[in-house]
């Protein structure tokens, strides 16, 4: 083998700096830099990952990334600090036949659920009383519009085979039986509302969301998310002062 054939064949120099949790060390509570890790351990590529204590962010990360809060990747010595553009720029880069391609073929998988974190966000934050019950069903309403597309069948699903096109679909992520951008982008912040609307609402995603519990069980029996998934205590640490509590 050349050395130039060596030099193609080793994986880019990549660093991701991550948010660190209330230790310091461990990895802290943000779906975006979990989103970002996700990526990178499904794209099978070596990479380092450094976690960020931003209440002492070393003096050489500013140099690196000034006025930036992780997460954000170094490649190749180029820091990229734009999530959306990131995760454009890992596809783009690490593709096949080497690295696998991690799009959702259908449109939808990338927008279903898109709004369900913007309803917990408002669900947890509400102090009165009055408004509650409203906001927990604009989130249950949320849940239920992801909940029919994860046990509708894919058009593929029907094409292939695999299923008549009449009753559920069984398929375990959001664009089929693997992991892809759209679930990297959504599996961080369904979690995230699971653990958060309990601890401080006392709230369970409904029983009868079947597509929403198989789908986060399947997240949970996979390495890619519970290898990159914060601590339930750093997350309801980090929401601690957010959830507010409803007045009497």
């Amino acid at each position: 083998m050349t050395d130039t054939a060596v030099e193609e064949d080793k994986d880019p120099d990549i660093e991701l700096f991550v948010k660190a949790g209330s230790d310091g060390e461990s990895i802290g509570n943000c779906p975006f830099s979990q989103r970002l890790f996700m990526i990178l351990w499904l794209k099978g590529v070596v990479f380092n990952v450094t976690t960020v204590d931003l209440k002492r962010k070393p003096v050489d990360l500013y140099n690196l990334a000034p006025g930036t809060h992780p997460p954000f990747i170094s490649f190749q010595g180029e820091v990229l600090t734009d999530v959306n553009k990131i995760e454009e720029y890992l596809e783009a880069e690490l593709s096949p036949p080497k690295y696998p391609k991690l799009a959702a073929r259908n449109r939808e998988s990338n927008t279903a659920g898109n709004d369900i974190f913007a309803r917990f966000s408002a669900y947890v934050k509400n102090t009165r009383p009055d408004k509650h019950d409203a906001l927990e069903k604009s989130l249950n309403k949320a849940l239920a519009h992801l909940d029919e597309y994860l046990m509708s069948p894919l058009p593929e699903e029907v094409q292939s085979g695999r299923h008549s096109g009449d009753g559920e679909s069984n398929r375990k992520f959001l664009d089929g039986d693997e992991l892809t951008l759209a679930d990297c982008n959504l599996l961080p912040k369904l979690h995230v509302v699971k653990v958060v609307a309990k601890k401080y609402r006392k709230y369970d995603i409904p029983s009868q969301f079947r597509g929403v519990w198989r789908y986060l069980g399947n997240a949970y029996d996979r390495d890619e998310f519970t290898n990159t998934c914060p601590a339930d205590a750093e997350i309801e640490l980090a929401y601690r002062d957010v959830a507010k509590r409803l007045g009497k």
